[in-house]
């Protein structure tokens, strides 16, 4: 039984990176054009959640999502949530309707035909070089000042230890949300640990609730206050904390 248990596990997890690498391919002209300049970018953004809702629904993930506070259009947001899952960033693209940029890892790269596109249009970070941190920034700001939103998982990764809730947040995303007084959008994605976690032999097809919490706004705030910092990103660690403590005792 566990052999056609692990069997199983291994088709569904090939069917994860089919269906991340068909679409594309698929859809590679159009995606092309969008890339070559900066000014395209939402209509590439439109593709990438068209191809992210491909991918959900089509591992079996159908999901939920709860707004307590709705994004306007044309408005710059600084979007954080945990993060668990290779899924994640499907669901955030299919979160959020107001086109974003990533701040990700830069192993992801690595993907065949998805590390291309996500190479062109993501925000790539070196943890491991404090000069890679400094560009990033000066990308993001970049992006912010061409009215975008920027995405960044404040964890700086995904914990080995898959007991951890909520790993530590890193400065990055609130020291950009503060230096451009744009309110944090919190979110909390409580089940794709269970459904895709990064082991392998793991995980199944079900619902994926996503949990859009009041706007934290940084208005007034900033970096000569170090305490600002410090306090705004420990709210919003414990908006998201205490609602996936929440959400593992149901």
């Amino acid at each position: 039984m566990k052999i056609v248990k692990y069997f199983l596990w291994t088709l569904w997890r090939v069917w994860f990176y089919i269906l991340m690498g068909v679409p594309i391919i698929i859809l590679s002209p159009v995606l092309i054009i969008t890339i070559l300049s900066e000014k395209t970018y939402p209509q590439f953004f439109i593709l990438a959640r068209f191809w992210a809702k491909i991918i959900l629904f089509g591992m079996g993930f159908p999901y939920r999502i709860k707004q307590e506070q709705k994004m306007k259009k044309g408005k710059s947001y600084m979007l954080v949530a945990n993060h668990t899952s290779m899924t994640d960033i499907m669901l955030m693209l299919a979160v959020s309707k107001n086109p974003f940029v990533f701040v990700g890892k830069k192993e992801l790269v690595k993907i065949p035909i998805f590390g291309f596109f996500y190479k062109r249009t993501c925000i790539l970070v070196d943890r491991n070089s404090s000069k890679s941190r400094f560009e990033v920034f000066e990308r993001a700001q970049k992006r912010l000042a061409q009215g975008l939103s920027i995405c960044i998982f404040p964890e700086g990764g995904v914990p080995e230890d898959e007991t951890v809730l909520l790993d530590e947040f890193k400065d990055g995303a609130f020291r950009l949300a503060i230096e451009h007084q744009i309110p944090i959008v919190p979110m909390v994605f409580p089940d794709n640990k269970k459904r895709f976690s990064f082991r392998f032999f793991s995980g199944s097809p079900g619902l994926m609730r996503a949990k859009v919490h009041k706007f934290v706004k940084t208005k007034g705030l900033t970096m000569e206050d170090k305490t600002d910092l410090k306090e705004l990103k420990e709210k919003v660690r414990q908006i998201i904390y205490q609602d996936l403590l929440w959400f593992s005792k149901k």
